[in-house]
């Protein structure tokens, strides 16, 4: 079966395809398989540990960074993977939250992942909080040397703005996307002065309406269990997933008005901008001709 789209935004940048860590036990007789731009892929580990990957017996670049596979089905020489430095740095925990399937575009999981306006009335209690709904001005722009989007001085006040916080604080937020379907929220670090805590947000998307979000966290955590980090997570997720499959139409557009409104949606508003100038297609709603 063919990949489902064209478009050299998707084929031929890296996308994640899981976890590293679902090829242990795997030889070319006994793949694992998965789904990526709508076509079925197989995975396996050779016996130099190295993994492969195949779709419609074609081999296709895979690598390893950051604890998850990359794929590119492209024909365009592979581009540099984004770096993450605090995935190496000393004292740091790293815990894959897993994946959840969402039936919706993954551009428009990237962006509610963007939206600080939403905290208060999707995730009551711990990101947010009425009457705490304010949102106060902050920046988001496109780095010119790498292409990628920030977000910086963002803050917002949070009951519990992570698994281990006892009491609300006013979250210092810095949002970043690297890839189309690719970004990663550093926030305030309560048990390290100076540092962030990195979430990054890698979705695979199996077609233009599924996708599967892989959470992956680069803590300082000295306390929690990966077991309660994870069950956090999945509680932010799992509150969001019902609103991201409720969307109509399903793919995100980009046609029309793309300023900021309102002040919560500059960070969207950028990403639809850069969306449209890259020319991405895949999971964008097409409008239909008058």
């Amino acid at each position: 079966m063919p990949f489902c789209t064209t478009d050299p935004n998707l084929r031929n940048d890296w996308l994640t395809v899981g976890s590293a860590t679902q090829l242990r036990g795997t030889d070319p007789a006994h793949p694992v398989t998965t789904r990526l731009l709508g076509n079925d892929l197989l995975l396996w580990l050779d016996d130099g540990g190295a993994p492969h990957c195949s779709a419609d017996g074609r081999a296709m670049p895979i690598r390893p960074c950051y604890g998850y596979l990359w794929v590119q089905t492209g024909d365009a020489p592979a581009p540099e993977l984004f770096d993450l430095p605090e995935y190496a740095q000393p004292g740091r925990r790293i815990v894959d939250c897993g994946g959840i399937g969402v039936a919706t575009s993954g551009l428009r999981v990237v962006e509610n992942f963007l939206d600080i306006g939403h905290f208060p009335y999707v995730h009551t209690g711990t990101l947010g909080k009425v009457p705490h709904t304010e949102v106060a001005p902050y920046r988001a722009h496109v780095d010119p040397a790498t292409g990628e989007i920030w977000a910086t001085d963002c803050h917002f006040f949070q009951p519990r703005a992570s698994a281990s916080a006892a009491d609300g604080i006013d979250a210092q937020y810095q949002y970043r996307v690297m890839q189309p379907f690719t970004a990663a929220l550093y926030k305030s670090c309560p048990n390290r002065d100076g540092e962030r805590d990195v979430i990054c947000l890698f979705v695979q998307p199996l077609d233009e309406e599924h996708v599967i979000a892989h959470v992956l966290l680069v803590y300082f955590e000295d306390v929690l269990s990966d077991a309660d980090m994870i069950a956090f997570q999945h509680l932010i997720f799992g509150q969001d997933k019902p609103i991201l499959e409720s969307h109509r139409p399903r793919r995100l557009p980009l046609s029309g008005p793309l300023e900021a409104h309102m002040r919560c949606d500059l960070t969207a508003a950028t990403y639809r901008r850069w969306l449209r100038q890259r020319d991405v297609r895949f999971g964008v709603h097409a409008p239909t001709a008058a």
